[in-house]
């Protein structure tokens, strides 16, 4: 389930200790301008809780200077080993401009983030003189064993390319339509691929979609199983609507909804 940034945080801890007693596997998160970050509510639920993955879909890389987002990526990870899914992204460009981050090329300045945030998580001594991303000889004190897997968010082609070239994982948001969903995943398994046949048995395909409330579990079930038809390995659902109980909700996605797609 995702726990968005248009919540308050206060109820976020609640609503992941009633996650996790439901039996959800994975609590999303995500950094959104100008409401909540993505790292400090991810480390706090991590704390709170003892089984529950947390997944942040994303960072948006603007903001964000690579060498500190591994630095605290790794933290957490050391903390938390294998409880963390972190994903990156463009961010929203217009948010990007409000601060002064946008980029002129926001592919490229991915592509170079991704491939150094990689390295600097895998334990490597790190230097890049790219347009964006420019590191002398970086590595961590404390790099992550094993590292994370990191994931891309995209809603274009060439940007789930990218995730497939870079990064262990893609990320389709609620705002994708099915077919081009499709079209993403099938872009990014093939950049996988061509970048080592090894690779795409490992991949992660998260995606984010919007549950009306209103929908019964079998309603949420079909709606989820078209995603896992069209090549997500992880289906994360966002209950629409401002007078949800998000705790009731995560109760009722593990306990009707789930037992139908088994």
């Amino acid at each position: 389930m995702i726990f968005s940034p248009h919540r308050p945080p206060e109820q976020l801890l609640p609503v992941a200790r009633a996650a996790e007693d439901a039996g959800l596997e994975q609590l999303w998160l995500w950094e959104d301008c100008f409401a909540e970050s993505g790292l400090a509510p991810a480390a706090a639920v991590l704390a709170s809780t003892e089984r529950l993955t947390v997944g942040i879909g994303l960072l948006p890389v603007p903001l964000r200077n690579v060498a500190l987002t591994a630095m605290e990526l790794a933290t957490v990870e050391r903390l938390f080993p294998g409880r963390l899914l972190p994903g990156i992204g463009h961010g929203v460009l217009n948010w990007m401009g409000q601060v002064g981050a946008r980029a002129a090329s926001p592919l490229t300045l991915l592509g170079e983030y991704a491939q150094a945030l990689r390295g600097l998580l895998h334990g490597q001594r790190v230097s890049a003189q790219g347009r964006y991303v420019k590191l002398t000889d970086v590595e961590l004190a404390w790099p992550p064993d094993p590292a994370p897997p990191l994931l891309v968010g995209a809603m274009r082609p060439k940007t789930a390319q990218l995730a497939g070239q870079f990064a262990d994982g893609l990320i389709t948001t609620e705002q994708t339509p099915m077919p081009e969903i499709v079209t993403l995943i099938e872009g990014f398994h093939a950049a996988r691929a061509a970048n080592g046949p090894d690779r795409d048995a490992t991949a992660l395909v998260v995606a984010f979609t919007n549950v009306p409330a209103r929908h019964g579990a079998r309603e949420v079930a079909d709606q989820i199983g078209a995603y896992v038809r069209a090549g997500a390995t992880h289906v994360i659902a966002r209950p629409l609507g401002d007078d949800v109980d998000a705790a009731e909700y995560a109760a009722f996605l593990a306990g009707e909804v789930r037992p139908l797609l088994d």
